[in-house]
């Protein structure tokens, strides 16, 4: 299977360079300088998964990852030389699924690529000991794992690869709780050192995403000191 991966950065030398270690692992590389050639290229192509830096022209980073988000659930990386805690949290709240800060080691991007792809495409496989929990209803939720799907009714609910993962671990065990410990360990599939807000920002756009009052939650309820858990 060919993965073509969109590096999006306005200081050419950077995407050549990235463009030079992706290619050694076997990735088709495509290359915009701008956020208007980016979007273009996703119309275009089976692009597979993103690395965008925030500050380019035209259209900004941020809106880029939004516009990907609006139409599809690829895996984002964002770049850049901002490296405070909101910035992170925006690029994770509209989106993205990693973030790394300038200046990166290459060899550390590629083994960031390798993950995100890793964990996206195993997940999305269909597993046959998963087959006989390929959908899942509560109440007016229907989890289809096979086609990676949340509706709500017959409304589909557009879902991060984090979220739907997030979503997935809570519906198969509706009414247990679990820690933010657990649940980033089990999606981002990382040791979790105090990650608060990264668990509290993805909980929060769910809520926005599948609660008709996400003050007044019916399904995702904070179990204060303790977790989150998917209320039956």
């Amino acid at each position: 299977m060919d993965i073509n991966v969109l590096v999006v950065d306005d200081e050419k030398e950077i995407c050549e360079l990235i463009e030079i270690y992706l290619e050694k692992e076997g990735y088709n590389v495509f290359k915009a300088y701008d956020g208007l050639e980016a979007v273009n290229i996703i119309r275009k192509e089976d692009v597979n998964l993103a690395l965008i830096d925030i500050m380019i022209p035209e259209i900004n980073g941020y809106k880029v990852v939004k516009k990907i988000r609006d139409g599809g659930k690829i895996p984002i990386i964002m770049i850049s030389a901002k490296s405070e805690p909101q910035d992170k949290i925006l690029g994770l709240d509209l989106g993205a699924d990693d973030y790394i800060t300038k200046p990166f080691n290459p060899l550390e991007l590629v083994a960031r690529v390798n993950a995100q792809l890793r964990r996206f495409y195993e997940f999305n496989e269909v597993k046959t000991e998963q087959s006989v929990e390929k959908i899942i209803k509560h109440k007016e939720l229907t989890l289809d794992t096979g086609r990676c799907l949340l509706l709500k009714g017959e409304k589909e609910i557009n879902l991060t690869s984090k979220e739907f993962k997030i979503m997935a671990m809570l519906m198969r065990r509706i009414g247990q709780i679990f820690t933010k410990k657990q649940i980033y360990e089990e999606v981002w599939e990382e040791q979790y050192f105090g990650e608060d807000n990264v668990i509290m920002v993805h909980m929060s756009k769910l809520r926005d995403k599948i609660e008709d009052i996400p003050k007044e939650p019916k399904y995702l309820k904070t179990v204060r000191g303790l977790g989150y858990k998917v209320m039956d």
